[in-house]
């Protein structure tokens, strides 16, 4: 920022009010940077990681920041801080005007091997089982200075994580969102790319009494089920098939783990409905067995889902090249 102008545009922008306009001379704008850094993170030791700067610098400079904004930003947490409806208001705000000075001041400076950097990604387990050995591998290959942080993908619906900058990717299975994003077409504040496509199939442990014959839709019925449900609610897509077909199942467990499943039935009589290339990620294929599903469910598509606003940063953009890369290694591997 050149000029008290252009520091009074970059303020209005967040939403900051007349209050804030007494300090525009002596506001660092450096304390944004942290407070992006502390918001990511809800704890000031690991935001003094992230930004290779001590605990108490990260603490003293948040202090700043409250007597500038007058009003607190932060209360503290169980293991860590909390935010108050004021940071969280002021955060979207925050990380997209810091990356919009990023790519506009450094459009093409992203070096994974000279720029240390932490990339936030959510995604189910068995994903994350996928697609982190080909990712690390490269780093370790080409000596990146590159962390990830792989966070528990727990909806069907990433956008608020998205939006808010929780996370930079969201990984997974998203119809529903897929389905509002296409309709929106180039409005969407999101973008997506297909990765790969699978197929849903029925797994059960070697041994089962139902795993030497074809199933039907009436022994499958009968049987007792387990659902993985990242959300925690009591049915899932193939409920809901089974239910215009006038048909139900008795699930007698719920999980929100691909490899939770995997173990579970493996050591037990339940049969589970998982994508096809997931069962490798469970840990247990070798204990398990699969069978086509004995009713029409469409193919599970694995996407990539991203704000716009890193459409053209480089380093997002290289975060997508690694995991569209890590993407094609798995599937070729599982091939």
């Amino acid at each position: 920022m050149s000029s008290l102008h252009d520091v009074t545009v970059f303020t209005a922008r967040l939403g900051w009010g007349a209050a804030m306009s007494l300090n525009f001379r002596t506001f660092d704008l450096n304390l944004l940077r942290v407070f992006d850094a502390v918001m990511a993170e809800r704890s000031l030791t690991r935001a003094a990681s992230t930004l290779a700067m001590t605990q108490p610098a990260v603490s003293h400079a948040m202090k700043r920041l409250h007597e500038a904004v007058g009003e607190q930003l932060f209360t503290r947490a169980a293991g860590g801080i909390r935010p108050t409806p004021r940071a969280e208001l002021l955060w979207p705000r925050v990380r997209e005007t810091l990356s919009g000075l990023r790519d506009a001041l450094a459009p093409d400076s992203f070096d994974p091997h000279t720029s240390p950097s932490t990339f936030r990604l959510a995604l189910a387990d068995a994903t994350a089982a996928l697609l982190s050995p080909p990712m690390l591998h490269r780093i370790e290959r080409e000596q990146l200075l590159v962390s990830l942080r792989f966070l528990p993908l727990t909806t069907r619906d990433p956008r608020r994580w998205l939006d808010a900058g929780e996370v930079d990717l969201a990984v997974g299975y998203f119809p529903d969102v897929m389905a509002q994003l296409r309709a929106e077409e180039h409005d969407a504040a999101l973008r997506h790319e297909q990765l790969y496509a699978t197929r849903y199939v029925v797994v059960m442990r070697r041994g089962h009494p139902l795993a030497k014959a074809p199933l039907t839709l009436d022994t499958y019925c009968a049987a007792h089920h387990l659902l993985v449900s990242f959300s925690g609610r009591p049915h899932g897509l193939v409920d809901r098939a089974l239910a215009g077909l006038g048909r139900r199942r008795r699930i007698v467990l719920t999980v929100n783990q691909f490899f939770t499943a995997g173990r579970a039935v493996s050591q037990s009589d339940l049969l589970t409905v998982l994508p096809e290339g997931f069962v490798e990620a469970t840990g247990y294929r070798h204990e398990l067995v699969t069978q086509d599903l004995p009713l029409a469910l469409e193919p599970v598509h694995v996407d990539m889902l991203w704000h716009r606003r890193h459409d053209s940063h480089p380093a997002q953009r290289w975060l997508r090249e690694a995991v569209r890369a890590a993407a094609e290694d798995a599937q070729a591997t599982a091939g």
